[in-house]
């Protein structure tokens, strides 16, 4: 809903375990995004789905509000590519150009 992600659409794809609920999700955006937090290969660091902080009673809807939040906030510690978060600290309006830029060559329309 913010920029620079705001005139796009991304795809994201939650893959279950034959463990789940025991074992939590895992979350992959399958539309190249500019983001500090998810990798050239659309990993994301989302602490909600590790081992760690996985609770069996978490649903995916819960997931997926998780990852939408923070791709319209930035968190400076959930990084997967540090070169793209030193950016975003260092030279916000650098960072949102190239966020926009590659939002409109990747993404997908908005639908209405």
């Amino acid at each position: 809903n913010n920029p620079p992600y705001n005139t796009g659409a991304f795809r994201f794809e939650l893959t279950f375990s034959p463990n789940h609920p025991l074992e939590p999700p895992c979350a992959t955006l399958r539309t190249p995004i500019y983001h500090p937090s998810v990798d050239l290969e659309g990993r994301v660091c989302q602490p909600l789905t590790t081992d760690v902080h996985w609770n069996p009673t978490t649903r995916a809807t819960q997931v997926l509000q998780d990852l939408l939040l923070q791709l319209d906030s930035p968190d400076p510690q959930r990084v997967l590519r540090p070169d793209v978060a030193r950016e975003l600290q260092e030279h916000p309006e650098e960072f949102l150009r190239r966020a926009e830029e590659h939002t409109r060559l990747h993404a997908e329309p908005r639908p209405d």
